[in-house]
């Protein structure tokens, strides 16, 4: 180690001096963890990855700054009625598809009513579930013109009709779910109207080239209201699943960003770029998802409680993942608005009785040596994630399992265990917007990013009532009583809590540490 010291700085000296060269070119270069699913958002999903290059490309009523906090977008201003059901958006006089074509209210009904088509099977769409009619639109049971919501005063006001008033509504509106459509571009081109030729796009920046498992570049967008201030000329997007290598390309100065490096690296990372490492809080969770569809071992709560019981959080978390994460034992993460984390029963303290209870469930559950419990066990492609897995198995073992890994890179790992095909899956969520239904929903019956199908009438109904319910004590009170049902229910397996890990040149600016890790490239400049 000693005897590559002189070679390690010469080598950072190099890096630096590229990435001042290319500065100069004014092209920021990002390492993202996969590919992009679609510049349709009814079709994301709903990687990380994919919000960075969204939140670039397309901006809603409201966008980010660069603190990650909401502010005025496409709506110059709003009102919000006595009852808090109602808001009234005015839309920007200048705002502008790339093609030059104004953005209207009528592509905002469109955008929603899209994503909320059952033909489009978003597994999103219930994030707008709060709009009034929503839910029965996305379930086939009314149609498209029934959602609540309006194009007024010649496309340039846009009305919102909710269920009932919810704290975290403005924050929603700056997620990709809620962004507008090119009604325009979409009547002319079809289905066609996401291909690079075709596209438009109303954000800082335009999507210009796609080479499939590499790279997407977008170009800034010369029609956006705000281009004069936007300091960059174009972004790329590099597909960078291999973090290891990520980092020798940091390091080579071929990216300027690197997201969320390896967690085994950070020490080496803080002695040698302290400048370019990140590590902050934020508001994510790593947890494993099991499934409780019918024929599944999972779906036995003795064997989903077992796996609970032996998974030794502290080892990963300190050990493993070398304390860059958290251990966590429930899925709302530390942070979260209005909300006290809770914890699930019996995962901590002495490992040789949780072990003795583990054992006995299984064995109750009908596995033992002649009917050894084998468990189907997928993970998105990544050295943690792998180390994840295998330390879990390890764990595991002393129950008699057998664990079969397969790993898929992420759009393929996601879109496979959506479908079903597996016992055990990884899963991680970082916050759409800063509220613990947010998490919650992940595991409310029906919803496409409830992976492993769990359904609980008593848990819904629980959110129901939170939903419906605006005074936020009681609210809370309603969403750690739900929490804790499924955590009762051992109906995931809650790992670990994420901490932001970025590498990041020091010479730009507007890239801002915060508990979403959203970083529009809207704001970012290379220092002069």
């Amino acid at each position: 180690m000693l005897r590559q010291s002189h070679t390690l700085l010469g080598a950072m000296a190099l890096s630096y001096l590229a990435l001042a060269t290319q500065a100069q070119a004014e092209t920021l270069n990002i390492g993202v963890m996969g590919e992009l699913a679609s510049f349709d958002t009814s079709q994301v999903s709903g990687g990380v990855w994919e919000s960075q290059v969204l939140m670039d490309v397309y901006e809603g009523l409201l966008k980010k700054n660069s603190e990650g906090k909401a502010i005025p977008g496409m709506a110059a201003d709003w009102d919000i009625s006595e009852d808090g059901k109602t808001y009234t958006f005015y839309l920007r006089d200048d705002a502008k598809w790339s093609d030059g074509e104004p953005v209207t209210a009528e592509d905002f009904v469109f955008g929603w009513q899209h994503l909320l088509d059952p033909a489009s099977a978003s597994k999103y769409a219930y994030l707008l579930y709060p709009i009034k009619n929503a839910e029965a639109i996305n379930t086939g049971a009314k149609s498209l013109d029934a959602l609540g919501v309006e194009s007024l005063d010649g496309g340039k006001t846009f009305k919102v009709t909710l269920n009932a008033p919810i704290p975290y509504f403005p924050q929603l509106l700056t997620h990709y779910t809620t962004y507008p459509l090119p009604k325009h571009a979409i009547d002319e081109y079809g289905k066609q109207w996401v291909k690079m030729d075709n596209i438009v796009t109303n954000g800082a920046f335009k999507p210009e080239e796609w080479v499939s498992q590499s790279r997407i570049t977008v170009d800034k967008n010369p029609e956006y209201y705000d281009a004069d201030e936007v300091s960059l000329d174009s972004v790329n997007y590099f597909n960078t699943e291999d973090r290891n290598a990520g980092i020798s390309r940091f390091r080579a100065g071929e990216l300027d960003v690197l997201r969320e490096y390896p967690s085994s690296r950070y020490q080496w990372l803080e002695k040698n770029l302290p400048e370019a490492t990140h590590l902050s809080p934020m508001l994510g969770s790593y947890y494993y998802v099991l499934n409780t569809r019918e024929g599944r071992p999972t779906a036995d709560k003795r064997v989903r409680e077992a796996l609970n019981l032996v998974a030794r959080r502290k080892v990963l978390s300190e050990q493993i993942m070398a304390g860059s994460f958290k251990d966590a034992y429930a899925l709302v993460p530390p942070g979260t608005s209005h909300y006290d984390v809770q914890q699930m029963d019996g995962v901590e303290g002495d490992y040789a009785k949780r072990l003795a209870k583990a054992k006995q469930l299984i064995k109750e559950a009908g596995y033992g040596p002649n009917h050894p419990l084998h468990l189907k066990l997928r993970y998105n492609t990544s050295d943690e994630h792998k180390k994840i897995a295998i330390a879990l198995a390890a764990m595991w073992k002393p129950l008699g399992v057998e664990v079969e890994m397969t790993n898929a890179e992420a759009t393929v790992h996601y879109q496979t265990i959506q479908e079903g095909d597996f016992d055990v899956a990884r899963a991680g969520w970082i916050a759409d917007y800063n509220d613990a239904e947010n998490f919650l929903t992940l595991l409310r019956s029906g919803v496409g990013n409830n992976y492993g199908a769990y359904s609980n009438p008593k848990y819904d109904k629980l959110l129901d009532q939170a939903a419906s319910t605006q005074d936020l004590d009681k609210r809370e009170a309603l969403l750690e009583q739900a929490e804790n049902v499924v955590l009762d229910d051992y109906a995931l397996v809650p790992l670990l809590y994420y901490v932001t890990r970025n590498l990041v040149n020091p010479e730009i600016t507007g890239w801002q540490d915060n508990a979403e890790d959203d970083h529009p490239s809207r704001w970012v400049k290379f220092s002069e």
